[in-house]
């Protein structure tokens, strides 16, 4: 560009470059010959070669694992650990709730709120609360 400039005679300075964008990408891109191709996913692969002795293998396998997996269903200790979740699932939703009613009967909101009841029964009711909840 400087020797452009100088040959036209015209100061170094006032010579401004095309943007390099224009320069680059005048012409329209082309694709290529794959353009608009479907590609390898989508052509089917041949069909495997069916071995009988893996599909054998593969039956006694899934007769083995439905086998142990009714007897494990319908075993004693399993029943008995059911059990025990769904005792525990219900201690702790009657824990949570007790937790929560203290706290809304300390505040004053919600369903245990105090708001009407006198000094004492606003005592007796949050001591026993808290005997409930453990504290």
């Amino acid at each position: 560009m400087l020797g452009l400039c100088v040959l036209c005679g015209a100061p170094p300075a006032t010579v401004s470059a095309p943007p390099l964008s224009l320069a680059l990408w005048s012409t329209p891109v082309s694709a290529g010959i794959l353009s608009g191709s479907t590609g390898l996913e989508s052509v089917p692969a041949p069909p495997m070669p069916r071995l009988e002795f893996l599909d054998k293998w593969n039956a006694e396998n899934q007769r083995k694992y439905a086998e142990n997996d009714s007897r494990f269903k319908s075993s004693k200790v399993l029943k008995e650990l059911l059990e025990k979740s769904k005792q525990n699932k219900q201690k702790n939703e009657r824990e949570i709730q007790d937790k929560y009613c203290l706290r809304g009967a300390e505040w004053g909101v919600g369903d245990c709120s105090t708001v009407g009841m006198t000094d004492q029964e606003k005592e007796d009711f949050i001591t026993e609360l808290r005997k409930r909840v453990g504290e």
